[in-house]
């Protein structure tokens, strides 16, 4: 059989997935280009022939997505592969219109060919959109797991925005790994809380060697939670698989990939955010639940939020900095700051756009919806220096700040600060817990 030509059209994370896992190695296919979309500057690199292996001496380069037409073309590609989450449905078939236009197959790899078996059970956390909670679900589990005397190590989904062959296998159990990884903020947002609260967690790019590296800890491991990116489907074979919705956007549980795909084949589903959501907005989040996944397990969360030093807020006119990727990608106009804002009776909420600097202009360009809140963008130095200098220029009396890592750890500026913190709280029979507890029993865990 002739030589397949691919594709595989990524943004730095599933797409290296699934060239290590069913590409790397097969002699039946030659990956001539990855493509690169939705994250800035991980286009125009090289995947390092330390990492691409035998067949690829020289490695594999990095294109941006809005060259597939042409690369097709001039590279005589046979399929494409889409291979990165969080888009809607109408944007994977508009690709797939695409790639097919221009002469090729358009593939979508699944689970079975791309999710490895571990020895060590996992639990996996996964959601249906960017921003849904998934972090504090994963947080929530692991606490729960910890006070029973279950050692847990976690993985997380991969952002690997940097030198990747350096990046092939991370481990981070104290901030001072963090600081001599060079996480980037949108990094630090998801590797710092765990870091905080005594738990390692591992991410990179080779999660075939990252499974080896965390099953043998140093601290020892009785089960591994995957902590999953945007709305993707777990790399590793779970045991138990969460999936977390988001009735602030409803509907977008069966209209966005894969999120969709995690919420059918997930053991259990959490409605987040009750607290802060319309009621028939959860009914319809519900509906669509039960519709499609008629035996998961169904339980009711809220997100609470709490502001440290709340007093400074009351009567005060604040900035409210929310996580990046929620605002961009994840196309939700508010988050967590601006929640907490308003509970603690903040008088205005600041619109930071007349003061955007460099970078963080671009992105209000790029995405129009985001509403009046800063979105926590640092994927370079020079990303960071434009946050420091759209602070220091927006006109408040105080900086709320609704990311999940310390912003004043890395940028620090001059304004009072607030920062918020967020954390799962069932609402009804501690049906988490009850799940969890058996789960360790099935497995022998405690």
């Amino acid at each position: 059989m002739p030589i397949k030509r691919i594709i595989i059209i990524g943004a730095a994370g599933r797409d290296f997935h699934n060239f290590n896992v069913v590409y790397r190695n097969n002699d039946h296919y030659r990956v001539v280009a990855f493509t690169a979309a939705q994250i800035p500057n991980i286009a125009d690199r090289i995947y390092p022939p330390a990492l691409a292996g035998k067949l690829y001496p020289k490695g594999i380069p990095i294109f941006p997505e809005a060259n597939l037409p042409a690369l097709i073309h001039q590279l005589d590609v046979d399929e494409c592969i889409f291979s990165y989450s969080d888009v809607s449905n109408q944007k994977v078939m508009e690709t797939s219109a695409i790639v097919n236009a221009a002469g090729a197959d358009f593939i979508l790899l699944g689970p079975r060919q791309t999710q490895l078996k571990l020895k060590k059970p996992v639990i996996a956390v996964g959601a249906v959109r960017t921003g849904c909670g998934k972090s504090q679900t994963t947080r929530n589990i692991i606490e729960y797991l910890m006070t029973k005397g279950i050692k847990v190590i976690s993985v997380r989904h991969p952002m690997p925005y940097g030198d990747l062959a350096s990046q092939r296998l991370q481990r981070f159990e104290t901030l001072e790994d963090l600081d001599a990884h060079q996480c980037t903020v949108e990094e630090l947002e998801e590797y710092e809380p765990h870091v905080v609260r005594g738990n390692v967690i591992y991410a990179g790019v080779d999660y075939n060697a990252i499974a080896a590296a965390a099953q043998n800890d140093p601290k020892g491991c009785d089960v591994i939670v995957w902590d999953g990116g945007n709305n993707d489907f777990p790399f590793y074979k779970p045991d138990l698989l969460v999936a977390v919705t988001d009735p602030h956007r409803p509907g977008h549980e069966l209209s966005f990939y894969p999120g969709t795909t995690t919420l059918r084949m997930a053991h259990a589903v959490i409605i987040n955010k009750v607290d802060s959501a319309e009621k028939q907005d959860v009914k319809t989040v519900l509906h669509n639940i039960t519709t499609v996944n008629p035996d998961a397990d169904i339980i009711l969360c809220a997100s609470e939020v709490n502001v440290t030093h709340s007093d400074r807020v009351r009567g005060k006119r604040v900035l409210v900095i929310e996580d990046g990727p929620t605002l961009t990608h994840g196309q939700m106009k508010i988050g967590a700051g601006v929640i907490a804002a308003r509970k603690y009776g903040a008088s205005e909420i600041v619109d930071p756009r007349p003061f955007a600097v460099g970078s963080l202009a671009d992105v209000y360009n790029n995405y129009p919806e985001i509403g009046p809140v800063l979105p926590a963008m640092g994927y370079s130095p020079s990303q960071l220096k434009d946050l420091q200098a759209t602070i220091a220029k927006t006109e408040c009396d105080v900086v709320v700040i609704g990311t999940p890592v310390d912003l004043n750890r890395i940028i620090p500026t001059d304004k009072p600060c607030v920062r918020v913190t967020y954390e799962l709280k069932e609402i009804e029979n501690s049906r988490l817990t009850k799940l969890l507890d058996a789960f360790a029993k099935k497995h022998r865990l405690s």
